[in-house]
């Protein structure tokens, strides 16, 4: 498995001032996927997945959200502009920009609450949501932003990059690519956002979607794993809502669990596209 720490090409769309990259390989007329990295990654996290399903038939797009890899942040420092609805605006301003009416969506940890938002007022948008490493509620003690400034601070982004790659994956050939993002994380905007996604109730959002929705618990994700119960106790009733077990996966799902996040996918397309 190739996990080399890079980037598809970039394309750029502006909004509000802010400047996003996004990658776009495979057919132009292929089902569009979107590929929605989390906090203090980028858009490399999904490069191989991309390749994978562009090879397929797939058009697949795979942004950095504000704030990380090659994406501007605004000018005005501003912790409104790391919200969720403002992260959420930028995932639909890349659809307008390359004028895709409908697409899947794929969310990994934050890529999946920053959909959650648009899933209520932009149904119509998403042809299918799929998450891993994503609750979609949370409720946490108010986290210090100033401690997190500090441990920056003390260990420095190389550390950081180190101790986090090991922390995220246990699979060895990834942990260069999480260093790599990590590495090049900017801490104001990790804890602007932290400031937004400690405490968040997106369940009534998801419930109003009737589109088809796919959920990978993942083994290995633990604090994540431990905050899912309000989450499926709405969800797991409802008819369009699937929960997929992948025992060997941890947080960022499709570096460790690589072979099976790509299985369950592709059958959950094929699933939507058929019906």
């Amino acid at each position: 498995m190739n996990f080399t720490p890079e980037f598809l090409d970039a394309n750029y769309v502006e909004r509000d001032r802010v400047r996003i990259a996004f990658g776009d390989t495979g057919p132009k007329d292929g089902p569009v996927v979107f590929l929605v990295h989390g906090l203090a990654a980028s858009g490399m996290q999904f490069t191989a997945d991309a390749h994978f399903f562009a090879k397929l038939g797939y058009r697949v797009i795979v942004p950095d959200l504000r704030g990380h890899g090659r994406s501007g942040k605004p000018t005005q420092k501003s912790t409104d502009a790391f919200s969720i609805p403002e992260l959420s605006k930028d995932m639909l301003a890349i659809a307008d920009h390359i004028d895709v009416e409908q697409f899947h969506y794929v969310g990994n940890s934050l890529g999946g609450i920053i959909a959650l938002w648009a899933l209520e007022d932009h149904r119509e948008r998403f042809r299918s949501f799929a998450s891993f490493g994503t609750t979609y509620s949370l409720k946490t003690p108010k986290a210090g932003v100033g401690v997190l400034k500090w441990i920056y601070k003390i260990m420095g982004p190389n550390l950081i990059g180190k101790l986090g790659a090991v922390g995220t994956t246990k699979n060895k050939q990834a942990r260069p690519l999480v260093r790599a993002m990590l590495s090049a994380i900017d801490i104001d905007v990790v804890t602007s956002i932290v400031g937004h996604v400690g405490n968040y109730d997106l369940i009534d959002r998801a419930i109003a979607y009737n589109g088809p929705i796919m959920m990978l618990r993942c083994g290995l994700d633990k604090s994540v794993n431990a905050a899912l119960g309000p989450t499926l106790s709405a969800m797991v009733p409802l008819d369009n809502f699937m929960l997929i077990e992948v025992p060997k996966g941890g947080h960022c799902a499709n570096l460790d669990a690589t072979d099976r996040v790509r299985q369950y996918l592709l059958e959950f397309w094929q699933r939507v596209e058929q019906n």
